[in-house]
C-alpha cells in the first residue's frame, strides 16, 4: 500500500460482513474471540483495523481496542521494531507525550463501560500499555482508525514518508 492509498481520519465503526469475518479470522489464524466492528479498509475494501469491545464475551477484559489485521502492515511494522523502532519512538516523542496518547486512549476505552460495571476492567493505555510504548502495531491501528496517536504518525512516516495525508 502507498500513503496515497492509507487515509487516516475519524472512522465510523461498521459491523462487520461475513466476508469481513473471514478475512479477519484468516489474518488472525482464527476467529476473533470477542465483539468487534471494522474501522479502517485498506483500497481493496478488505479490514485493515478492527475495534474490539472492551470486554470479551465472558467478562474477561480485552485491553487492545484497536487492531490492526493487515498481514502485509503487520509485518512492516514488525520489521521497524525488530530495528529498535519502540525505543527509537520513545526517544524521539518522550515519554510524556506518549502518557498523553495512553490517557487519551484509557478515556475512550472507559467511555465504552457502563458506570455500574462492578468487576474487572481493561486498564493501561494503548494495547494495555501503562509506561512508554509497547507495539507499534496498536498505536499505528489507532491511527488509522482516525484517533489522535503521535506513535501511529511516527509509524506512518517511517513506512510511507514524512508527508501526511490529511482528510
Amino acid at each position: 500500500m502507498t500513503s496515497e492509498e492509507l487515509r487516516p481520519g475519524q472512522r465510523t465503526p461498521e459491523q462487520p460482513s461475513n466476508e469481513d469475518s473471514a478475512s479477519v479470522a484468516a489474518a488472525l489464524g482464527r476467529a476473533p474471540r470477542g465483539n468487534w466492528q471494522v474501522v479502517a479498509r485498506g483500497p481493496d475494501g478488505q479490514p485493515t483495523v478492527i475495534l474490539n469491545e472492551p470486554f470479551m464475551p465472558d467478562g474477561t477484559p480485552m485491553p487492545t481496542r484497536h487492531w490492526l489485521v493487515d498481514a502485509e502492515m503487520n509485518r512492516r511494522i514488525g520489521t521497524l521494531e525488530a530495528g529498535g523502532g519502540v525505543n527509537d519512538a520513545e526517544a524521539e516523542l518522550g515519554l510524556d507525550r506518549i502518557a498523553a496518547i495512553h490517557n487519551a486512549a484509557a478515556d475512550e476505552r472507559n467511555a465504552q463501560i457502563a458506570a455500574e460495571h462492578d468487576g474487572p476492567r481493561p486498564s493501561g493505555g494503548v494495547g494495555g500499555t501503562r509506561v512508554g510504548v509497547k507495539c507499534l502495531h496498536a498505536h499505528y491501528a489507532r491511527f488509522l482508525a482516525g484517533h489522535s496517536d503521535d506513535v501511529g504518525e511516527w509509524v506512518h512516516a517511517r513506512l510511507y514518508g514524512s508527508d501526511r495525508d490529511d482528510d
